[in-house]
């Protein structure tokens, strides 16, 4: 069978009900998935947290549904094995970035790959992948600070069948998991991520049953068609042709005093094609956070931007990856050479999505957003209890997303939609600690028109010796506000030792050692505001000064809202406060990025910041 699928053409032999009917089930199909695996592992990142992303694609490995879009041409690429070698029952797994173009991007996401048959025919792939808690390497978590190649970021499994017409490889599974700090727990997890590919394989044979092999790939081939001719009317309504808009942000650092790091992006249209251009970001680094861009995963979380702003009904998949070009020069963060280390990947990550939405903020008329907290942060806590058991833990905490046209930033929120919380009775339950604090940071968020969320306070109290590690980012540099809104606030560390000494950490550290009653304090950024701060609805700044959310003095100074006796607005010394301001304020920017030194002056401070915890 060919690899390759077919030429777009205008009509589709499926009626617009079995159409409908199709991608529903499809829809549905990718939040069974899910459930499915969530209630089958038993690590908290992906049962509690659900740190795992599903994908439905064609027969010619086209995603039809899901989030990340599809790298299935890569993998069997750099797989031992051709498209025709692929039978019922099988399963590919990889965890390696490098071999499937980042789709996964860093060693502790597995990929389980299964080809969909029906009646001897390739019909199409389930796929998903999830955030295993450990995979080898130097640290605990495989999500090294101190790494300057993948080789000390755990076992890498190239594209292998680890399902072999329906038969578990068990030697090479057990060999995967002796190599992990929790064996029970990768194997448990992947023996997951195999069963919600299950899924996917039983749903779109019961399609196949229910309408007819040929009637099947029509819709799929429509959905994509579909998806397609909706993207080119948003690039033809709202993305102008002809100007060239840039932007820059910056990742603070690498963990090893390097940074910041700059990541440059311009867009320009021509056509119906945008072009998404990265030359003029820095080269990769010696650190972690190196970001290998899948260029198809680019494509699609640009589409996932226009499509959410402006029409979210639409499905998002990968029939329109052709309207985009993307250019990622080799060597760069954004397109590091093997083996650059890649673990904590996760600032440069959710950066780029930064950079993109201010990017489209500039050449969208009507249509800005501001910056956010610009990472996706992890704490590990690992060690040996006093009966001689070891423990491990690993969470990925949230921060403030950025305020945007029409609504306020949500606060300590995920920048994936479905994540969620590790409920604090499930973590102290597991693992020697307590959690005395998780709460709201008040005045993290930018203020503006419409507010940026709010990052996050959570404190931590170690019940047992052991080491952490965890990684932030946005401690020097601050989320920025846009048309008038104000910056939000940078993030945050204080280990606080049992004898009362606090110690101000950095944003990213590894493996220091706390013992038990040691106390951390984990806060994490804002996002930036939207809009002139003086414009808010007092009544709505009044509202979130009872519920602790803004300061009163942060609602005069930064708002103009003043408060009467009973926490009222004070209206006539509300309008007389707010026209003074304007009067004395400068003229608003387009973007607030802050208080910040120069380049060169942030580089030092970043690298003496590191020298200075390294000689502790």
């Amino acid at each position: 069978m060919s690899t390759q699928p077919p030429d777009f053409v205008g009509d589709h032999d499926v009626d617009p009900t079995t159409l409908d009917i199709v991608e529903s089930t499809l829809e549905n199909t990718r939040y069974e998935m899910d459930r499915v695996l969530e209630t089958t592992a038993i690590s908290p990142v992906i049962r509690e947290q659900s740190d795992q992303f599903p994908l439905i694609a064609d027969r010619h490995g086209r995603m039809v549904m899901g989030q990340f879009g599809s790298a299935i041409d890569t993998i069997i690429e750099n797989s031992p094995f051709d498209w025709d070698d692929l039978e019922e029952g099988d399963v590919v797994a990889t965890n390696d970035p490098y071999s499937c173009a980042g789709a996964v991007s860093h060693t502790p996401d597995m990929l389980l790959l299964r080809p969909i048959f029906y009646e001897g025919e390739r019909v199409g792939f389930g796929s998903q992948w999830g955030n295993l808690m450990d995979v080898g390497g130097k640290t605990p978590g495989s999500m090294p600070v101190q790494a300057t190649t993948v080789f000390e970021e755990g076992i890498r499994l190239p594209p292998v069948k680890l399902y072999k017409a329906g038969e578990l490889d068990e030697e090479l599974l057990a060999s995967f998991a002796h190599n992990t700090r929790l064996p029970d727990h990768a194997e448990a997890d992947i023996k997951a991520l195999a069963a919600g590919t299950a899924v996917a394989e039983e749903r779109v044979q019961e399609l196949c049953e229910r309408f007819g092999t040929e009637t099947y790939l029509e819709s799929c081939d429509a959905i994509l068609d579909r998806t397609r001719d909706g993207m080119v009317d948003l690039i033809r309504e709202f993305v102008p042709e002809g100007e060239r808009y840039t932007f820059e942000d910056y990742v603070d650092d690498d963990g090893m005093g390097n940074g910041p790091i700059k990541l440059h992006l311009e867009i320009y249209r021509e056509g119906d094609t945008v072009h998404l251009d990265w030359t003029g970001t820095d080269a990769q680094v010696p650190g972690t956070v190196n970001f290998l861009l899948n260029e198809k995963m680019f494509k699609m979380f640009t589409g996932v931007f226009l499509i959410m702003a402006f029409d979210p009904l639409l499905t998002f998949n990968d029939g329109y990856y052709d309207l985009f070009e993307v250019t990622l020069p080799e060597g760069t963060v954004v397109q590091p050479e093997y083996p650059a280390a890649l673990g904590n990947r996760l600032p440069m990550m959710a950066r780029q999505f930064d950079v993109l939405q201010a990017t489209f903020s500039k050449l969208i008329d009507q249509f800005s957003v501001a910056g956010s907290y610009g990472t996706s942060p992890n704490l590990v806590y690992a060690g040996t209890d006093s009966e001689g058991n070891q423990f491990q833990m690993l969470e990925i905490l949230y921060g403030g997303i950025p305020a945007r046209p029409g609504g306020d930033g949500l606060d300590g929120h995920s920048w994936w939609p479905l994540f969620r919380t590790v409920p604090a009775e499930y973590q102290e339950a597991y693992y020697p600690l307590s959690i005395e604090e998780y709460s709201t940071r008040a005045d993290t968020g930018g203020p503006g028109e419409f507010r940026g969320g709010h990052g996050i306070t959570k404190v931590f109290t170690f019940e047992e010796d052991g080491a952490i590690t965890f990684q932030d980012d946005r401690a020097h540099t601050y989320p920025w506000g846009v048309d008038g809104g104000t910056h939000g606030e940078r993030s945050e560390k204080t280990l606080i030792r049992t004898d009362g000494t606090e110690e101000d950490l950095p944003s990213k550290v590894e493996n220091e050692p706390v013992s038990a009653g040691d106390r951390l304090v984990f806060r994490t950024a804002g996002g930036g505001g939207l809009g002139d701060p003086l414009t808010r609805a007092p009544e709505v700044v009044a509202r979130e000064v009872r519920r602790g959310l803004v300061s009163e003095p942060a609602a005069t100074e930064s708002y103009g809202v003043v408060l009467a006796a009973d926490g009222s607005v004070d209206e006539a010394a509300t309008d007389d406060r707010r026209a003074t301001m304007r009067d004395e304020r400068e003229a608003l920017s387009e973007f607030d990025y802050g208080p910040l030194p120069d380049d060169e002056e942030l580089a030092e401070r970043i690298a003496e910041e590191r020298r200075a915890f390294e000689r502790r």
